[in-house]
């Protein structure tokens, strides 16, 4: 999920003023490139703290529970609240909030105050009925995404009660940031995030501390530990955005005046993205459904190594760490200038932006996916080996995100062309062309299932999402490209293209990632992180020397900043 951010509104003497002025200003704010690229690294910068506090918080769990049973059961238990929040309103906030909010500031008299108040409340009042809601039907939740049963169902439940009331918390994060990002605040939704993994890290720290030792299960104290502590966390990065709340003046009064305040268009744009997250939940269901039996499957066959959901989410949780620092920093900062040249017909405008995120954004991305794809046993044992986990758990999951790397660049592109339909609001197109890939990932992925051996099926689930997003980029840069029309500018810029980008940056990363994996294998003998950094080290640097061969402007004007930098 991607964090965010929140504001809050003045007194009523001054109500009006300050919100016109923080919502233009937001649509302002990121005017130019360079405005653009510092706010992206201020949110960058924050996901990197965040990512890294997460992979300890990770590697923490891992020690504690494990990658079998028993880590599985937490995995879906704190899995399952997020699912439920993005599948029925949490994809629809975060897509909808920042266009409609820089429309209002536009268009509304008040600075889009009083739109702002009433979405707020309304969205809030569905946030707290799902909840309850889904709280009561635990034992349905996890029945539908597993197949556990006796010791381990009850756990699994227990953990899940403990978890669900995240949606909440979830929700008033993700609803009090869009209003921060639509008037150019982007900063907080980034770093609070860091505050709810040191929670669990903490939490799970202090479960290793009192727990018994090497047992199967967990009593119902060390449930209520987990479960209680993991939700915690999440309360904490919500109320941590009150600070940035008051900053940015901006408070929020509930407002129940509904009927005829220009609602209707959200909603209906919300409802598409309903449906475009229910069909990735189905996929994302067929996927944890299959994983869980097949781990399931390799514990009855003794299979050495976990291969079961836990292995296939840590792999996840590392492989989506390039797009959710880079892409996501960068896409946030420009949403609303893009939303904003929407609203003036300015389409010139949107498909340049979005042509310099694709850009920008693979000049990281495709030397990150490479990086995976060559050195992933020594990044997942540099993460994961500790605790429970094993030589036989690393292989399995090094596995996985190899097959996850491939998919990594057009995941990421995926990412920055459905944000081009929603600063058009339109959500109506991406339900449309996310059938692809939904349909692709579950289909797939049941083929791995049934095709391929317990200890290879979740490896070809990843592989089977890697093939998805490849076919729903394609699918959707055909669509958005017709849609915006032909490119402008001069011959050169009209060269630019972000296709000519990741074709040179994959020319540069092939010889690229054979030689990290050289050097890496000649460090192994020192260890995991030796062998990590020797790799990292190696494939940066040839890239850095292709780049100027190969003409990657991105690249040689990236590295020229940082030149100066270092210099002044």
């Amino acid at each position: 999920m991607t964090a965010t951010d929140t504001d809050s509104a003045t007194n009523s003497a001054t109500d009006t003023a300050t919100g016109a002025a923080a919502a233009q200003g937001a649509a302002d704010a990121p005017s130019g490139k360079t405005s653009v690229l510092r706010s992206g690294a201020l949110m960058a910068a924050g996901s990197i703290v965040s990512r890294a506090t997460g992979f300890i918080r990770s590697a923490v769990v891992v020690a504690a529970l494990g990658t079998g049973l028993l880590g599985d059961g937490y995995a879906v238990a704190n899995t399952v609240p997020n699912i439920i929040y993005i599948l029925l309103i949490g994809g629809a906030l975060n897509a909808v909030f920042v266009p409609e909010l820089v429309r209002a500031a536009k268009e509304h008299a008040d600075g889009g105050t009083a739109y702002t108040d009433r979405l707020l409340t309304a969205c809030t009042a569905a946030l707290v009925v799902l909840t309850a809601a889904a709280v009561l039907a635990a034992p349905l939740i996890v029945s539908v995404y597993t197949d556990y049963d006796g010791a381990q169902a009850s756990t699994t439940v227990a953990l899940a009660r403990y978890c669900l009331p995240q949606i909440l918390f979830y929700g008033l994060f993700t609803l009090l940031g869009q209003v921060l990002n639509a008037r150019g605040r982007f900063g907080a939704m980034m770093w609070t995030p860091v505050l709810n993994n040191v929670v669990i890290i903490g939490v799970f720290g202090l479960f290793l501390y009192v727990s018994h030792d090497g047992a199967a299960g967990l009593t119902a104290a060390e449930t209520r530990l987990l479960g209680l502590g993991t939700t915690i966390g999440i309360v904490v990065q919500a109320l941590a955005l009150v600070p940035s709340l008051r900053a940015a003046r901006f408070r929020w009064r509930p407002r129940f005046d509904w009927r005829g305040s220009g609602l209707g268009r959200p909603l209906r744009n919300a409802g598409w993205l309903i449906l475009l997250v229910l069909t990735n939940q189905l996929a994302y269901w067929v996927v944890t459904r299959l994983s869980t039996t097949t781990g399931q499957h390799a514990v009855d066959a003794g299979l050495a190594g976990g291969a079961g959901y836990t292995a296939y989410s840590n792999a996840y949780q590392l492989w989506i760490v390039p797009q959710g620092i880079i892409t996501v920093s960068l896409v946030t900062a420009l949403m609303p200038r893009m939303s904003a040249a929407a609203t003036e017909g300015d389409l010139g405008a949107v498909r340049r932006d979005l042509s310099y995120a694709l850009r920008s954004s693979a000049a990281l991305v495709v030397p990150a996916a490479a990086l995976f794809a060559a050195l992933a046993p020594w990044v997942m044992g540099s993460v994961f080996e500790y605790g429970r986990t094993d030589a036989a758990d690393i292989e399995v999951m090094a596995g996985i995100l190899v097959a996850f790397a491939p998919g990594l660049i057009a995941y990421s592109a995926q990412y920055v062309l459905s944000r081009g339909f929603y600063a058009l609001s339109d959500t109506r197109t991406p339900f449309f062309l996310n059938l692809v890939i939904a349909a692709l990932t579950a289909g797939l992925s049941a083929a791995a299932y049934f095709l391929l051996p317990p200890r290879w099926a979740v490896t070809g689930m990843a592989a089977a999402s890697s093939v998805a997003f490849l076919a729903g980029a394609a699918v959707t840069a055909y669509t958005l490209t017709r849609r915006l029309g032909p490119r402008a500018g001069t011959r050169t810029e009209r060269r630019a293209t972000a296709v000519r980008t990741h074709l040179r940056l994959l020319a540069a990363c092939t010889p690229a990632a054979a030689a990290g994996y050289a050097a890496a294998r000649a460090a192994d003998p020192f260890g995991n992180f030796a062998a990590l950094g020797a790799g990292t080290a190696a494939l940066l640097l040839v890239v850095v020397v292709l780049a100027g061969p190969l003409r990657l402007t991105e690249i040689t004007d990236m590295l020229n900043s940082l030149w100066r930098r270092i210099g002044r």
